[in-house]
């Protein structure tokens, strides 16, 4: 049943530095990131609690050489941005009041798609009952990872002083749901949706 011969061969491509970023040039190894879910950043010392206003940007549909879209349609990559553009609106609005226009105590976000994969069609669903991958997605949901089969998403989140226009603090992540999460398999997206909303959740940690 499995379209793979090894399991953890069936994740998906971990974010790099995308050399279309505005930041790319300035993004780091993180060192501190022992989950591999944010493997590059940039961050300045800034008190985030002098913040309480954010511009959030449409979201970029990342088109470089080395995007990460595999098979994933013009269709899906437009949805996902624009539930991205929805969900990270959301959350931010409970912590920020969310503007269109720069003043000072204004933060800036853009973030750019950068990559996705959609869940393998039945085989997500077979591979967290199925004895062999429902071994191999436990270990992998107790460890935080990936599990196999299932699609994730990949972006780039920048932060900017809107009035000054300088980048406070830059990173590229990838998203996706607990390994044993069996209802993030049922379509190609939902695995992708859920890690939009993981990620929305995280950045809204951050800036608290």
């Amino acid at each position: 049943m499995l379209a793979c011969s090894s399991l953890a061969a069936c994740t998906t491509p971990d974010p790099t530095v995308y050399s279309g970023l505005a930041s790319a040039s300035q993004l780091q190894p993180n060192t501190e990131d022992r989950t591999g879910r944010v493997p590059y950043r940039y961050q300045t010392k800034v008190n985030w609690s002098q913040y309480n206003r954010i511009i959030v940007d449409p979201v970029t549909v990342y088109n470089g050489p080395d995007s990460q879209f595999g098979k994933v349609s013009e269709k899906d990559k437009a949805f996902l941005a624009n539930y991205m553009q929805g969900q990270f609106t959301e959350k931010l609005k409970t912590r920020f009041a969310v503007v269109s226009t720069t003043a000072p105590a204004t933060l800036r976000l853009h973030l750019t798609l950068t990559g996705a994969k959609a869940t393998t069609a039945v085989l997500g669903t077979v591979t967290r009952i199925d004895v062999a991958g429902g071994l191999y997605n436990t270990v992998q949901a107790a460890r935080g990872r990936e599990g196999s089969m299932t699609g994730s998403v990949n972006y780039a989140v920048e932060i900017y002083d809107a009035a000054s226009n300088r980048l406070l603090s830059s990173y590229v992540t990838k998203q996706y749901p607990n390994a044993m999460n069996i209802g993030a398999s049922f379509t190609a997206m939902d695995a992708s949706m859920v890690g939009v909303r993981k990620g929305a959740d995280a950045l809204l940690a951050e800036l608290k």
